[in-house]
């Protein structure tokens, strides 16, 4: 019988469309939480699917699995895992473009109206009984601009929402040309050029290599004083250091953030608050909820779980992360 291990199952349980879907395929299914390369192994070394969430699957790790055919994960972001590796050993890693694409959108939105109309200042204010007498930094999201970096699925939802608002749109992705920019309605510019121009700075793109630790002080001390940083996109692409050294000295406004390099926000026994971005009053802090939707878990959840279904069945899942992978097991040509 095969043997299928699901990750992160303390912090976020299976759900009835997992199972449901699991259950299609005769199959052994394993629940652990995956805190530590030790406990992955102990219950994965031979297992033959991965479902992940948020674990890590370090080099170490995929190099042990003896007969894993698939990674699925419950997600987007691959940057857990050692997608290298496992490629290079004939193991799939599927994940789920667009699965949380109008959710992740919803919520940078959110964000950045909370950002732009103040609320966390106002409703300290509401709640010690009175009305602020200064305006701050209020204006209209028409006279403002805004920079989206990383121009994927969830840039142009993005993008459409702020164009609702009859906001200035700068985007910048190394896949964007002028031309598809005009298309979809923005203004394709070079990081130096947003980060001169925009009153709300979107990070959106991918943790790459190239990208991580992709904000600083020297790009932050380039930003208008009067911004305010987005952060939907990964924690590891800013200094998180820096940011709250430039937040308190003024360099920027106001920061707005649901992912984060400085704690694992999916612990099961929590994290620890005492980085000075805890204690800014010019921080607004969510914690990695902007994928959360009752429709996009559902959605998510059955998806993932078909992709082991799939290759157990022989067949290829929807969407391989390394589509030139060569599994090491018997699958039809693509």
């Amino acid at each position: 019988m095969p043997c299928i291990v699901r990750l992160n199952a303390q912090t976020m349980p299976m759900s009835a469309e997992e199972r449901q879907t699991l259950a299609t395929c005769d199959a052994q299914v394993v629940e652990v939480e995956g805190g530590s390369d030790a406990e992955i192994l102990a219950a994965a070394g031979d297992a033959d699917a991965i479902l992940i969430i948020s674990a890590y699957l370090h080099t170490p790790v995929v190099q042990a699995l003896r007969r894993c055919r698939i990674i699925s994960r419950i997600g987007t972001g691959v940057d857990k895992i050692d997608v290298e590796t496992a490629s290079r050993r004939g193991i799939i890693v599927n994940n789920l473009p667009g699965v949380f694409t109008e959710e992740v959108a919803d919520h940078t939105l959110a964000l950045l109206l909370a950002a732009a109309r103040q609320l966390p200042r106002l409703d300290r204010e509401m709640r010690q009984g009175r009305q602020p007498r200064e305006m701050g930094c209020i204006h209209r999201l028409s006279a403002q601009t805004v920079g989206i970096v990383g121009f994927g699925l969830i840039g142009r939802a993005v993008a459409k929402r702020c164009q609702a608002f009859g906001m200035r749109i700068l985007a910048t992705d190394p896949c964007l040309n002028p031309a598809q920019a005009a298309a979809a309605g923005v203004t394709a510019a070079d990081l130096d050029t947003v980060l001169a121009e925009a009153d709300y700075l979107c990070l959106l793109c991918p943790l790459l290599p190239a990208t991580r630790g992709l904000l600083a002080w020297p790009q932050f001390r380039r930003m208008k004083p009067t911004a305010a940083l987005i952060n939907t996109g990964r924690g590891e692409l800013v200094n998180e250091d820096d940011l709250a050294a430039a937040l308190r000295e003024g360099a920027l406004r106001f920061a707005a953030m649901d992912v984060f390099g400085i704690v694992n926000v999916f612990d099961a026994n929590g994290f620890p608050t005492e980085h000075p971005l805890f204690k800014l009053d010019n921080v607004l802090l969510t914690p990695h909820y902007g994928a959360a939707s009752v429709e996009g878990a559902q959605e998510c959840r059955r998806r993932a779980a078909q992709a082991v279904v799939d290759v157990f069945a022989g067949r290829w899942p929807e969407h391989p992360v390394d589509p030139e992978v060569q599994p090491w097991f018997p699958l039809p040509a693509r």
